[in-house]
């Protein structure tokens, strides 16, 4: 070989031993930033490594797949809880008022509210006639704990200046001979009333009209008489008496006193009632006779 082409081909491998490596660009510009892209490190087929990148993958996916809540359920709930929360308190506020009112026209009504314990001989602050009013009604429940069961009356009542009517409903249940067994007489009293005797402070009625009496089996009806008599004690306090009787065909005699205390329209009653039927229709293991009573009502 001539030492011109030994020349000539020592430089061309020092050149190409120089110059910097190409890169394949087919037909892409180069870009300035592409150099501060992270390159990975190459790694062994099978490391650990790889099963990183995998699960990074499937983290990133998985984050990229999260669902969103919107905010329409968020303002739905708040909707739905103001809403509720108006209407328990719109709720609210009309009970209380009902009830306030119930409580203020019973206390501010009655035949009784213009008399105080206090000074029972002033006259009454709202014109109250008291047992003459041109009319009222009352109607109330009383309990007897009678030995061996129990008795539970209800009354209802209305009169105008001297006539009205008064209806009466008594449950009486006795136990026979201490056991599970209960035997129970239901008796009824319908009486048109008229009072000779109309007063501020009293009045007396005469009763008549039927009794019922229903016992297993059977149903008595028959003739009734009766009598009572309100008067005011001390302010709002009033003694009460009533006198019922059943000629036949069974007998019954139904008698009964005590105390009512009017506030407002609403009284507080107790006393003692005595009670006597025929033992062919008197509720089996119950003596009846002389036993305390309790309850209340309202008079208008």
């Amino acid at each position: 070989m001539s030492l011109p082409k030994v020349v000539l081909g020592g430089g061309l491998l020092v050149g190409l031993l120089a110059a910097p490596p190409a890169e394949a660009r087919f037909g892409k510009r180069s870009d300035s930033h592409e150099a501060s892209k992270p390159v990975h490190e190459a790694t062994a087929i099978g490391s650990d490594r790889d099963g990183d990148s995998k699960k990074d993958d499937e983290n990133k996916n998985r984050s990229s797949k999260t669902t969103t809540v919107s905010s329409t359920d968020d303002s739905f709930e708040f909707n739905s809880s103001a809403s509720s929360d108006a209407v328990s308190v719109i709720l609210g506020a009309v009970f209380e008022l009902l009830f306030r009112g119930m409580g203020e026209a019973i206390a501010n009504t009655g035949t009784h509210h213009g008399h105080d314990m206090v000074a029972p001989d002033a006259p009454p602050q709202r014109n109250s006639l008291r047992h003459a009013v041109p009319f009222s009604l009352r109607m109330g429940v009383l309990v007897s704990p009678l030995r061996g069961g129990t008795g539970v009356d209800f009354d209802l009542g209305w009169e105008a200046q001297r006539f009205g009517m008064d209806l009466r409903l008594s449950r009486l249940s006795g136990t026979w001979d201490t056991s599970a067994y209960r035997d129970t007489r239901t008796l009824g009293e319908m009486h048109v009333t008229y009072s000779p005797l109309v007063r501020e402070d009293l009045r007396l009625r005469v009763e008549a009209g039927v009794s019922t009496l229903d016992a297993p089996g059977r149903v008595y009806v028959a003739p009734s008489l009766g009598m009572s008599v309100e008067a005011c004690l001390l302010g709002p306090l009033d003694v009460e008496g009533r006198l019922q009787m059943t000629p036949g065909p069974y007998q019954q005699l139904d008698a009964r006193g005590g105390l009512a205390l009017h506030l407002g329209g609403l009284m507080l009653r107790g006393g003692v009632r005595y009670l006597n039927l025929d033992s062919e229709v008197a509720p089996l293991g119950m003596p009846l006779g002389f036993t305390p009573e309790f309850g209340l009502g309202f008079t208008f």
